[in-house]
């Protein structure tokens, strides 16, 4: 029997004010990563990183020291993973494999994240859909963190 939980999927988008290849970019540059994907206060550090499909990159997202509770899912204020480009069509899908580097299985697998860019008037709507998502983390808290991703995206591009 399978549970339920870890076949759990996340569906958000956003329209953003920026053209289809500007946001590709975005995804597919380290140095972009690494200023825009870490949800709210956290930081990111793309340690690193192989553009072409079955390439990929490792990167680590820091909480912030403010924070009292420890919920990182490598160490205290760490979640370290590794994503794996699955396909890159650009400038309009982006598909990867992610696999967090934890000692705790409920966090284990590898969980699908596939980016889509739709073009539109002024701007694109950029879809960020997950599914297989681990069974440690509720599909609220990573839609709650693909908005607040989103929000960071859109600053950094517009």
């Amino acid at each position: 029997m399978t549970d339920a939980h870890e076949t759990a999927s996340t569906r958000n988008a956003k329209f953003i004010k920026a053209t289809p290849e500007a946001l590709f970019r975005a995804f597919t540059d380290p140095a972009a990563l690494a200023a825009w994907l870490a949800p709210g206060d956290m930081t990111g550090e793309v340690h690193r990183f192989d553009y072409r499909v079955g390439g990929g990159y490792q990167m680590s997202l820091y909480y912030p020291s403010s924070e009292n509770t420890f919920r990182g899912k490598t160490s205290e204020r760490e979640d370290r993973y590794t994503a794996r480009f699955v396909e890159l069509t650009p400038p309009r899908r982006i598909v990867e494999a992610i696999t967090f580097d934890s000692v705790d299985p409920a966090f284990s697998g590898e969980m699908i994240m596939v980016v889509t860019l739709e073009a539109g008037d002024g701007g694109t709507t950029v879809s960020i859909f997950f599914k297989d998502i681990p069974s440690g983390i509720r599909p609220e808290d990573n839609e709650a963190g693909t908005r607040a991703t989103l929000e960071k995206l859109a600053r950094y591009v517009e």
